[in-house]
């Protein structure tokens, strides 16, 4: 299959300048293309995945996928998407980001034997140009007009935009034009509301390069929950890829969570599935939908992906753990990611009456209830009944030394630290 018709069965196809002339191009050999991000932090969040998912399809697809890290446009900031200026980071800022972000794609797309990858940051060629080379030799293939007709830019009029966030699309279209005299580029793809910049890129290497210049541009859609509100954002926050700040377990429980009328599209969008088995998964939404196979299937998939497979093996027991009460089996370090949202108490290494140790935490409002909770039954201390009413609280009963889990009822779970 195509490459571009796998995309448009996957729905992953929003524009495309010219879609004939790119899938006669990828019918005829291995293309060279790009995709780029910004390091405006250290590390990327799912949304940033959207495009590059895409990307990666094109490296299993045979295709050479050029990478690049936006050290130079990171300092000046992309107006796309914002309604306001972005706060300027130190370059020291910067070039830590660049380094984070390098490590997390290469975890992505650099496997053993692969030799078709190629990762460039856009500072290398850009901080040689001087401003006089930039007016005269680019600024010049940028007619004004043309650039405030741009959704990026004309979004901004009102509100305002610097000349810093406004000269954006000229930083970009100069690295478009760099990847295809350099790097053999001839396709840039982005997200939807990179199109601006990406068709601004191909004007400068037609008006470089000659109109018969073969170069495209493709962007992906929109990503959207069912409910209308943006693709990976939650309460909590962005679903990063770092797993010291989003842990591999609530990275797994993100895709675990997914509503049933958004859980097919992100099988065909962010897994590598087949059309038969996404097919089938598809089934088993509408026929069994309380088992949620599907699910399943996209959070093993998804973080297997980034985190790899012990990491997902990890997320897989922490999740059993907590559906079955089997608290013992879990080290410390998965209690700490698997009850990291749950209420947290601290106590102190003392020994003391499970009553009194219940109610000093506040887990219990009284001693009277504590003992009724007990006597009945409903308290676990990791994961085992507790029904003697004498019992002595320690931190040698703590799972690794550290943490003591209490249950009360079914689904009432609390996180003690022992200092």
């Amino acid at each position: 299959m195509n490459i571009i018709d796998e995309l448009e069965w996957r729905d992953a196809i929003n524009q495309q300048t010219d879609a004939e002339g790119l899938r006669e191009l990828t019918n005829e050999k291995a293309v060279s293309l790009y995709c780029g991000v910004d390091p405006t932090g250290d590390s990327m969040h799912i949304g940033h995945l959207i495009p590059f998912m895409v990307l990666k399809r094109f490296q299993l697809a045979g295709h050479r996928p050029v990478i690049l890290i936006g050290g130079a446009t990171g300092t000046i900031g992309d107006p796309s998407g914002r309604t306001s200026e972005r706060s300027l980071q130190t370059l020291e800022q910067i070039q830590e980001n660049v380094d984070a972000l390098t490590a997390q794609l290469r975890k992505l797309f650099v496997t053993d034997g692969d030799n078709n990858i190629r990762m460039v940051n856009n500072y290398d060629w850009t901080h040689k140009i001087n401003v006089i080379e930039f007016l005269r030799d680019y600024g010049k293939n940028f007619s004004i007009n043309t650039m405030l007709a741009k959704d990026v830019v004309s979004s901004r009029l009102e509100s305002g935009i610097s000349f810093t966030e406004f000269s954006y699309q000229i930083l970009q279209s100069l690295d478009y034009l760099h990847l295809y005299q350099h790097e053999d580029v001839q396709l840039q793809i982005g997200g939807s509301d990179q199109w601006g910049n990406i068709t601004s890129g191909l004007d400068l290497i037609r008006k470089k390069e000659g109109s018969e210049a073969k170069a495209f541009g493709l962007t992906i859609p929109l990503m959207l929950k069912a409910d209308g509100t943006k693709f990976g954002k939650t309460a909590g926050g962005a679903i990063w890829l770092d797993p010291n700040k989003t842990t591999p377990f609530e990275f797994y429980q993100f895709w675990a969570n997914t509503d049933d009328r958004d859980v097919v599209k992100y099988l065909k969008y962010f897994t590598f599935l087949s059309k038969e088995q996404i097919d089938g998964l598809a089934e088993k939404v509408q026929s069994e939908p309380h088992k949620r196979e599907a699910q399943k299937k996209l959070a093993e998939e998804m973080t297997r992906f980034v985190h790899g497979e012990e990491l997902l093996q990890q997320a897989l027991r922490i999740t059993a753990a907590l559906f079955t009460g089997d608290i013992q089996s879990l080290t410390a370090d998965e209690i700490e990611q698997g009850f990291k949202e749950m209420p947290t108490f601290e106590a102190t290494s003392e020994a003391k009456n499970i009553v009194d140790w219940l109610v000093d935490l506040g887990i219990e409002p009284s001693k009277r209830q504590a003992r009724e909770d007990i006597t009945n039954g409903a308290i676990s201390m990791n994961g085992e009944r507790v029904t003697d009413l004498a019992l002595e609280v320690s931190a040698g009963q703590a799972i690794g030394g550290r943490f003591i889990i209490i249950r009360k009822g079914k689904k009432s779970y609390s996180l003690v630290k022992m200092s």
